[in-house]
């Protein structure tokens, strides 16, 4: 059962109302993440087209936004979150065969700089809220650092960066929250690896 409540649209905020109907138009129902944010009023007209911008296209590769905020989804153990951006992922070419290799650490079959990618995401969402300052002041491996700062344009880095925290945060925000689903599940060999 959900942390909070998730207001109907009729009893959200009317600043709210303009984003809520971008998002009815694009999924064709509310999703309850977005009932959730609407907690807060005037907050949902802010998150939706920050998320949409961020997610859409930009000077990083769609696929490797994509694949990152999957991985970032199973390593934080969210369901709702994974059925998501899996959903997200399969729409823009993704298969069900690499969603698995995803959420199975098995990066072999992509490409070097998905490779990379995803290695600087695991690193991001798993070492850097585990890693002193006093033994490393960004929580990285300076030479993984230095890898992605060469593969990367400064401006795909940013958006790369961007995307492994915002979806870090989603994805605690969803999981705490404990939203139940409004997509399809994830295919069955991500969800069996959660």
């Amino acid at each position: 059962m959900a942390l909070v409540p998730l207001p109907e649209k009729e009893s959200m905020d009317p600043a709210d109302l303009p984003a809520i109907e971008t998002g009815l138009a694009a999924f064709g129902h509310m999703l309850h993440t977005w009932q959730a944010v609407a907690n807060v009023p005037g907050l949902f007209s802010k998150y939706f087209p920050f998320l949409r911008t961020l997610t859409g296209p930009g000077p990083l590769d769609q696929r490797i936004k994509e694949i990152t905020a999957v991985q970032v989804a199973v390593l934080n153990h969210c369901r709702y979150t994974v059925s998501h951006r899996c959903f997200s992922a399969q729409g823009k070419g993704v298969t069900a065969e690499e969603l698995v290799r995803i959420a199975a650490n098995d990066f072999e079959s992509f490409s070097e700089t998905e490779r990379l990618a995803l290695e600087f995401t695991r690193a991001v969402t798993l070492d850097v809220p585990v890693v002193a300052a006093a033994e490393s002041a960004t929580g990285v491996d300076e030479t993984l650092r230095e890898r992605v700062k060469e593969a990367f344009e400064p401006e795909q880095l940013v958006e790369l960066l961007m995307s492994i925290s915002l979806w870090n945060a989603i994805a605690r925000f969803h999981r705490v929250l404990d939203l139940g689903p409004d997509l399809p599940e994830a295919p069955a060999g991500v969800e069996e690896l959660l």
